[in-house]
């Protein structure tokens, strides 16, 4: 059990554990009183939401030296794995939380996609940028989702605009898969850039 606290600290687990909070009780906040919701919205506040959470957990997916890690004589592969899981998990919690207090923004289903489609990014993020730099992939795509023009519903467009349109989107859907595999893959793999 201790080596689990070592790691919580030495990837700043506390602090990214409180900035995911800090969103969630933000929007929460701001949001009361904003009314119950139609669960087919799509709601833009989801996705800023999952999209702070993911990158407040990304700068821990590389510890203080590098080169100790890829030294240390344990599997780093289950826990770089593990950790990419439980980012994602807890951002798409959170926004759930404020969803059971609050209005709902989008349905679960839309949650669960975003969030792994985002933590794959992060992870994929940390690959090619390195830790330091694992949000700008997730806030990058968030930013195209959001401030590019409804992107038409063919299956290129859903790919792209993967985070926004509806659950049952088989294309956006694969494509949260596709990147989260893709990502938590190499990442377990090979660990962040230097």
């Amino acid at each position: 059990m201790r080596w689990l606290m070592l790691y919580a600290r030495s990837r700043q687990v506390p602090a990214s554990a409180a900035a995911v909070v800090l969103v969630a009780l933000a929007v929460w906040a701001l949001t009361r009183g904003y009314g119950t919701g139609a669960t087919d919205a799509m709601d833009p506040t989801a996705f800023y939401v999952l999209t702070a959470g993911v990158a407040a957990g990304s700068v821990g997916l590389g510890g203080q030296d590098l080169a100790l890690d890829r030294t240390a004589a344990i599997r780093w592969a289950p826990r770089r794995a593990a950790h990419t899981v439980l980012i994602g998990a807890v951002a798409g919690a959170a926004l759930l939380a404020v969803q059971a207090v609050g209005p709902t923004f989008v349905p679960t289903e839309v949650v669960v996609r975003d969030s792994a489609g985002l933590v794959g990014l992060a992870a994929l993020g940390a690959v090619l940028c390195g830790a330091h730099l694992a949000w700008a992939l997730p806030t990058g795509w968030l930013a195209f989702a959001v401030l590019v023009p409804p992107l038409p519903p063919t299956t290129v467009g859903k790919a792209l605009g993967w985070m926004t349109f509806p659950p049952g989107t088989e294309a956006s859907t694969w494509t949260a898969v596709a990147l989260l595999v893709t990502g938590g893959a190499l990442y377990a793999a090979v660990g962040p850039r230097r």
